[in-house]
């Protein structure tokens, strides 16, 4: 057997046998419901529970008891972005999300830069995702371990990689366990966190109001409101991915608008329940960071210590089953950069601000090239950062509110054209405004304070890759002018219209063109082929 053979087994085996797209039940087969599309994704936003309230609540610092505020923050901001997006679903059920609505309603630049924010973010969800589940299976062993995180680091993008080239479905299916089991084990250890100590909850509410007036007493209200914008903000990472369902609504299954709905609806309860649950936690036991520990692997410790069944301790057992379910609902989470970013990069090819290659489908019908690439440049990301989620929140947070930003002053421009016409335009109008306000108000927070941290480097690779795709564009516009002077060249009447064609003969040597939208590439490969073959060609037909 030549190697060709071996090589081409080997890869039916690892990524499957070729899909048939003619064949009806393809559709059904790569197309998701709901609740599949909560797992792929959702979980890049119920992921963010593992590492944006701990980041939120550690930048409060010696002022935790106004983590009550903070709590109630993170749900409300949630449903606002969650039905903000709702919106989008139901004007754009096409897909293309944050995108199109730029592009559609505040100009083709504008969602250029909404389109990059959009790509830079599904590159970090993967590398941030695979660096914090990393951080959280290394919270169960010997600090002797971590410089180990780093090779299973990449060898998580690799095999999400290999994954998603097989499709879709297959990836979610797989992964599907995992998010079950997260779902399971945080909700359960919040509603029972919470409920031991729900007896002291006046208690905190006392002493949170009572803090507040300590710092308002020595810094003014402003530097209360200063301390939880900063920690709102760089907690602002719990919100990211709930902007998933509407651009990649083409992969759900119909009806997709009522789909994307429903689907935005288990998004929007679960992470809000799970961050502010969690948030609650910390403050309810007073959590304090420990070296080579998440602070939810702190807090879960505290919470099942003692815990005993038949006589035998389980506090260990259930932190550990706990924190494996939440490493393995990051990787899914990084699963849904290599759902989102190749649709953001086909709607980009779309317009041709990146190669048309972006668009083209491998036999199992999946964008392979936007899968290479998306993998490619996390891997790049994750090596070059160390797996740092600290440093990756920054870079992660600007392109996603970014995104945001434009996508909900979009919706608000629209607003604004339909008034009179709606009914309802003034309720959607303050709706997708106060959306707006948040995103912007976090955005310009992230980039103000963290700047010299790596903001600065978001800022510069947003700006580098706009112009790439600017000059992608300007190749294409060249490409067609070029094509439109060759049409015009070889269309013009140089011999004298006949009436009839001269008449084929069957037994000829035949050249067949097949000539698309220029014909001056056509008549140009017609001229080339006479003149390298002046004697051997007899008939001449042109399929456009």
């Amino acid at each position: 057997m030549s190697f060709g053979a071996i090589l081409g087994r080997l890869r039916r085996a690892v990524i499957g046998p070729p899909r048939n797209p003619f064949d009806p039940r393809v559709r059904e087969h790569i197309a998701l419901a709901a609740f599949f599309a909560w797992i792929g994704l959702g979980a890049d936003g119920l992921s963010s529970a593992n590492y944006g309230p701990e980041l939120g609540y550690l930048a409060l610092g010696e002022n935790s008891h106004l983590a009550l505020y903070l709590a109630v923050l993170t749900a409300a901001t949630v449903f606002i972005i969650a039905l903000g997006y709702n919106q989008v679903i139901q004007l754009f059920p096409t897909g293309g999300g944050g995108y199109r609505v730029t592009t559609s309603l505040l100009g083709r630049h504008a969602g250029l830069i909404a389109g990059v924010c959009l790509i830079v973010d599904y590159v970090l969800v993967i590398a941030i995702s695979i660096a914090a589940g990393v951080d959280a299976l290394f919270s169960l062993l010997p600090l002797s371990w971590q410089p180990y995180k780093s090779v299973a680091g990449v060898a998580a993008i690799l095999l999400l990689v290999t994954l998603n080239l097989r499709g879709i479905k297959e990836s979610i299916a797989i992964l599907m366990p995992i998010f079950i089991g997260f779902l399971i084990t945080h909700g359960g250890l919040i509603v029972w966190g919470i409920g031991a100590h729900a007896t002291n909850f006046p208690e905190v509410v006392a002493a949170s109001v009572s803090e507040t007036e300590i710092v308002a007493g020595a810094s003014g209200w402003f530097g209360v409101a200063a301390m939880l914008l900063a920690a709102y903000s760089l907690g602002g990472g719990t919100y990211t991915g709930i902007e998933a369902v509407s651009n990649n609504i083409h992969v759900l299954a119909e009806p997709r608008v009522r789909t994307g709905r429903v689907t935005m609806m288990y998004m929007a309860v679960s992470l809000a329940f799970v961050a502010s649950g969690i948030i609650l936690l910390y403050l309810l036991w007073d959590v304090r960071p420990t070296a080579g520990q998440t602070l939810n692997a702190a807090v879960f410790r505290q919470i099942t210590e003692g815990w005993v069944l038949f006589g035998q301790p389980i506090g260990a057992a259930i932190v550990t089953i706990s924190l494996v379910c939440a490493g393995g609902l990051l990787f899914v989470a990084a699963n849904a950069g290599f759902l989102g970013g190749p649709s953001v990069l086909a709607n980009l090819a779309a317009d041709e601000w990146v190669p048309h290659q972006a668009r083209s489908l491998s036999n199992r019908l999946v964008t392979k090239n936007s899968i290479f690439l998306m993998g490619t440049a996390a891997l790049v990301i994750f090596v070059l950062s160390r797996g740092q989620v600290s440093f990756l929140v920054i870079l992660y947070s600007i392109t996603v509110f970014g995104a945001f930003s434009l996508t909900l002053l979009g919706m608000c421009v629209y607003w604004v054209r339909m008034r009179g016409t709606h009914p309802e335009w003034p309720g959607r109008l303050l709706l997708s405004g106060t959306g707006f306000l948040i995103c912007a108000g976090i955005l310009a927070t992230i980039v103000w304070q963290r700047f010299d941290e790596g903001g600065w480097i978001t800022l510069v690779i947003v700006g580098v890759l706009a112009c790439v795709c600017w000059m992608v564009n300007r190749h294409y516009r060249t490409t067609r002018e070029l094509l439109a002077r060759a049409d015009r060249v070889f269309t013009r009447k140089v011999v004298p219209p006949t009436s009839a064609p001269p008449p084929l003969d069957p037994s000829a040597p035949t050249a067949i063109f097949l000539v698309g939208g220029s014909i001056g590439t056509g008549m140009h490969s017609l001229l080339w082929v006479r003149r390298l073959f002046p004697d051997q060609f007899r008939n001449f037909i042109f399929v456009r």
